[in-house]
């Protein structure tokens, strides 16, 4: 099996999932932004005494460009995450965060498998579960952000692993990269979870700038 390496294969397979949510989340900020505009443009009406000034409205008018700066600040983080790609080969998982990029190598798992939990009305979250067969480096620059500590989800298998959400689109793209490029030994299948398993990280684990 092939040894981590500094780059990927140049036959792995690369999910650009940065851009996806690059497109929804410019979109939820243009919304917002445009609602802040638009509370702005009135607040200054009233300031200039073009239009009457009224206590409710300008209330409304001020949480609503409060929006609109948070519209603003979504913008820049989609922006900020939009080369962001899950990229895999036959020494691993890598994550490139279009600023840095570590793997998951396969020769440093006991499994990997997918999980899926049902959010309502048709909709499903998923995930890469990865499971370590040792130690992992708990504030990795990289990765930290996918360590969830909780119980195994197998006999032998250790509370700390790596989950990876992938969105609906990709799920298919990704468990098929890792069928393909991972030891079939790893492989632990699909299985369904309980609503919201995703969880969130921990923010302890955060390295320190």
């Amino acid at each position: 099996m092939p040894m981590p390496r500094s780059a990927p294969a140049l036959d792995a397979t690369v999910v650009p999932t940065g851009r996806r949510k690059l497109k929804i989340r410019l979109l939820v900020s243009l919304s917002l932004a445009a609602l802040g505009l638009g509370a702005a443009t009135v607040l200054l009406l009233m300031v200039f005494g073009v239009l009457e000034k009224a206590k409710g409205p300008a209330s409304a008018c001020a949480l609503a460009l409060f929006f609109g700066l948070g519209g603003v600040l979504v913008g820049l983080v989609a922006w900020q995450g939009r080369n962001i790609a899950v990229i895999i080969d036959g020494a691993g998982l890598w994550l490139d965060t279009g600023k840095a990029r570590q793997i998951i190598p396969w020769v440093a798992l006991a499994g990997v498998g997918m999980h899926w939990s049902d959010m309502g009305k048709g909709a499903r979250q998923y995930s890469v579960e990865l499971c370590p067969s040792g130690p992992i480096e708990g504030r990795d620059p990289v990765l930290w952000a996918l360590i969830r500590d909780e119980e195994p989800i197998a006999p032998g298998l250790p509370r700390l692993r790596y989950r990876l959400t992938v969105h609906a689109d990709h799920q298919e793209q990704i468990m098929v990269a890792i069928r393909r490029h991972a030891p079939s030994h790893l492989w632990l299948g699909v299985a369904q979870r309980e609503r919201g398993h995703i969880g969130r990280p921990d923010l302890s684990r955060r390295p320190r700038r």
